[in-house]
């Protein structure tokens, strides 16, 4: 008996009605936080058969990074495990016993980072997210999808806890294992329907390229994504943002909390335009009040201070270097050639996504599009095109549908 027969026999759902799923079929799985249970589970899972589907919980909001603090996986055979790599952080003797199989995750992008932490790093995999866009599903967040597809409902009510909390309680653990409970399940009738509509092998191509991707590279100036950033206008404010960023994430990763914790990013952004003298114009600011000691209040001033203390040629340039096309909104001044070119691309990008049933930024992405008419080949012939969507990272299967498209918009006249 499979595990979607083993669900439906343990409650048969009334036609048209989604059932709750309220206990994982086995039990909540015993945490793995030793050695020797470790490699209990690892052998199970090796000996297991299929693809394993994985799942990770962060504490994001709480803890300072996004590693895992809960490991949750299930293969037929070996049916589920929970793993705290906080206790076990070398997972990579998992990762080899089961590198042949074709990992299941919903959202891969998100946890795969924390994941590759641990040592756990798939071959190939299977997105269930990426599989519901492509199959043109209008919600396709983990609970609709296993809704709409499976016809069982999972409690969600626990997505957003502080999963660093030890030990963590019962109803944290039931839902983390009723996360990877029917994901398999999912990815077969997912399977089904991509392959009924022609989209496997598309879907094949995608879940490649992310299990090949190389990790992200570190962001370049990450103090200027502050909320609130838009209102700082001028160099020695956007100083100001630098230094109490940079104050503030060092405090943060020593505590191991969030920055959001530390100091709020509205703070910063006032702290900036103020401009404050001392302390005490520091105080009277929103996010510095009565609640925050000296000390702090001392190190949040001696950043303000560093940053107007600074020489002119080492203040920041206002925004980013831009290594692409300039905004869209200014192509009409810059270039109408390029933004007629971009009009007709995007509103050929849009009538092809619809009548496949699927996002436009799955079809390609917009920052491609953008590329390829602001710079198109010369001659803009269906070969250099292909070429040119390759070179910035599209899919065989998005070159073919997007190539002949993009050839009649870069054509067009102002």
């Amino acid at each position: 008996m499979t595990d979607a027969q083993e669900t439906a026999a343990a409650s048969t759902p009334t036609e048209g009605t989604a059932v709750p799923l309220l206990e994982p079929r086995e039990g909540i799985p015993p945490v793995i936080a030793d050695e020797a249970a470790l490699a209990e589970v690892v052998a199970a899972f090796a000996a297991g058969t299929g693809p394993v589907a994985v799942d990770a919980e962060r504490a994001s909001g709480y803890r300072y990074g996004q590693r895992a603090y809960l490991v949750q996986l299930r293969r037929e055979g070996a049916g589920s495990a929970l793993i705290d790599p906080v206790a076990c952080p070398d997972l990579s003797a998992f990762g080899a016993a089961v590198a042949d199989a074709e990992w299941v995750l919903h959202a891969a992008t998100q946890d795969l980072p924390c994941l590759r932490e641990i040592g756990m790093i798939p071959s190939k995999l299977f997105d269930t997210e990426l599989a519901g866009r492509l199959a043109g599903f209008p919600r396709v967040g983990l609970g609709a999808m296993v809704e709409n597809v499976l016809g069982y409902v999972l409690e969600k009510g626990h997505s957003a806890v502080d999963w660093s909390t030890r030990p963590l309680p019962e109803p944290w653990l039931r839902y983390a294992a009723l996360d990877v409970e029917l994901l398999v399940d999912l990815r077969d009738s997912l399977e089904k329907e991509l392959d009924r509509q022609g989209k496997l092998d598309w879907a094949h191509q995608e879940f490649d390229a992310i299990a090949s991707a190389p990790p992200a590279p570190p962001r370049k100036d990450p103090w200027r994504r502050t909320s609130g950033m838009h209102k700082v206008r001028r160099r020695r404010q956007m100083a100001v943002v630098r230094e109490l960023w940079t104050a503030r994430d060092k405090v943060a990763q020593r505590r191991d909390v969030s920055p959001g914790k530390v100091l709020g990013d509205a703070a910063i952004v006032e702290a900036a335009l103020a401009l404050p003298a001392n302390v005490h114009a520091l105080t009277a600011l929103p996010g510095f009040g009565h609640r925050m000691g000296r000390r702090q209040l001392e190190q949040w001033q001696a950043a303000v201070d560093r940053a107007r203390e600074l020489p002119e040629s080492e203040l920041p340039q206002p925004g980013q270097p831009l290594t692409g096309p300039p905004p869209p909104r200014a192509w009409a001044d810059k270039d109408p050639a390029a933004a007629a070119r971009l009009s007709a691309a995007r509103a050929g990008v849009s009538a092809l996504a619809e009548q496949l049933n699927m996002p436009q930024e799955n079809l390609i992405t917009p920052d491609t599009v953008r590329r390829v008419c602001w710079e198109p080949p010369v001659p803009a012939d269906p070969d250099a095109v292909a070429a040119a969507l390759a070179s910035h990272g599209a899919r065989r299967w998005q070159v073919e549908q997007v190539t002949p498209l993009l050839v009649k918009a870069l054509a067009t006249r102002v």
